[in-house]
């Protein structure tokens, strides 16, 4: 069994609304609905397990059942920071039962079936893979306001998500780490500290990550370009 564990948990203070971010509409529907939909779609996925503010969890739930999420019927609370709210929605997966863990931002809804299903598989074969997008932009590394060097952009990707992991990967790069640790944003790093090799499966850069108002603006864009579709 694949489980997609949805990274909800945040207040969206940068949004500075009255709700998480995650609850904001784009065309009428929540953000996390728009996203948790395209899981719900996706046949490489099984169980999806939603991390959220406790406070949250009883009006998410009436949520999914109304836009009928199947896939989507537990939910957890989460922690002080993301890897402990990654961390909560792990503990509460079945070790006997669970093959790839997918885990994804909430506030990423513009993600594929296609770009899911190729991270899981990637993820089934080398035990770790994530999704990325090339680096557009020339990129200077300083040193206070200075330029020291160029990177080779060529080498350079960003790191989106689902991130797709073997459970006893991922369970064992959790073991290692202070989940109490904000420095810790994303799964693969944590991956990468055990000397494991994470592959990169590549994604497209419409799959953003809402986090600030002006987001909001580009999301509805997107939107309209994939109702047109």
């Amino acid at each position: 069994m694949n489980v997609a564990i949805i990274a909800a948990a945040g207040q969206g203070k940068r949004m500075a609304g009255k709700r998480p971010k995650q609850f904001l509409e784009l065309a009428g529907t929540p953000i996390i609905i728009h996203t948790l939909k395209v899981f719900e779609q996706c046949d490489v996925i099984h169980e999806i397990i939603t991390v959220l503010g406790a406070e949250e969890i009883e009006g998410f739930l009436s949520l999914t059942r109304k836009f009928g999420l199947s896939k989507a019927s537990k939910a957890v609370a989460g922690g002080a920071t993301r890897a402990e709210s990654v961390f909560n929605g792990l503990k509460a997966l079945d070790a006997q039962q669970v093959e790839i863990v997918a885990v994804h931002d909430g506030v990423r809804p513009f993600v594929t079936i296609d770009e899911i299903t190729r991270t899981v598989e990637a993820a089934k074969l080398g035990g770790a893979a994530i999704l990325v997008s090339a680096e557009v932009d020339t990129v200077k590394q300083v040193s206070g306001n200075v330029v020291v060097d160029t990177l080779d952009r060529s080498k350079l990707r960003h790191a989106l998500t689902p991130q797709c992991f073997s459970y006893e990967l991922l369970a064992r790069a959790y073991r290692s780490v202070d989940v109490l640790d904000p420095a810790l944003t994303d799964e693969s790093s944590l991956v990468e500290r055990l000397g494991e090799k994470v592959v990169t499966v590549e994604g497209n850069s419409r799959n953003i990550k809402i986090t600030q108002a002006e987001d909001l603006v580009i999301a509805e864009a997107i939107l309209k370009e994939f109702s047109s579709q």
